[in-house]
């Protein structure tokens, strides 16, 4: 008798297709730019969005989802720093948020107050690549205390993403990093990538990247 192989996970993958086009027309309709902050565990994207809610001009306006494996710590940190709910999603495991956890936590926001809204992906280069959660971009952030050639090792992720946040610069002296080879084997990937320059500690670079943002963010009707 003949054997019928079932690919369980394209259908799974398929099915998170849908979902996130369902994201993506939410977001559209609300007029909301949606931004997967993805990259390696400790790269510091707790550390760079908690400086960020305290320098941008409305951080209210933000959305914010948190995704991690086990704890509602990081969560927990941006919590303290706006008024506005953050959606902690607790993935179990899994080494990846998929578009159904985002849906669910659109449909708990005010979505008429918000006019930005920030995914904090798990930290993992591999697996988030994959996975559309409706977002307009994919920004891949890159610590100085990696290798240089972690683009090349995860390029993927790399192609996917269309922005690149340095973190952790202050620590250059410190460590042997070479900038010009990372952002060299990174446009290597990806020729397109833009970069900003950042560091959470002393602040450096945090301007251009609030910046960013703020280029981003519609203006929410009063009342």
């Amino acid at each position: 008798m003949a054997v019928r192989t079932i690919d369980v996970r394209e259908r799974v993958m398929a099915q998170n297709d849908i979902l996130a086009d369902k994201v993506r027309q939410l977001l559209a309709e609300h007029d909301i730019t949606a931004f997967n902050l993805v990259s390696s565990p400790g790269s510091g994207k707790t550390a760079l969005l908690e400086r960020t809610l305290e320098r941008i001009r409305q951080p209210e306006r933000i959305g914010l989802i948190a995704g991690d494996v086990q704890t509602q710590n990081d969560a927990d940190r941006l919590a303290a720093h706006t008024n506005q709910l953050v959606h902690a999603v607790l993935t179990g495991g899994a080494c990846h948020m998929d578009a159904l956890q985002v849906l669910t936590a659109l449909e708990r926001m005010d979505l008429n107050q918000v006019s930005l809204l920030i995914i904090e992906n798990v930290g993992n280069l591999v697996c988030p690549a994959s996975w559309d959660l409706g977002e307009t971009a994919k920004i891949v952030l890159f610590s100085v205390t990696e290798g240089e050639d972690k683009p090349l090792k995860y390029p993927k992720m790399f192609q996917k993403a269309e922005y690149v946040v340095l973190t952790k610069q202050d620590l250059l002296p410190y460590v042997p990093f070479d900038v010009n080879r990372a952002t060299a084997a990174a446009r290597e990937i990806n020729p397109n990538l833009m970069w900003i320059f950042t560091s959470a500690l002393d602040g450096s670079g945090i301007d251009s990247w609030v910046e960013f943002l703020e280029l981003h963010m519609h203006e929410v009707p009063v009342g």
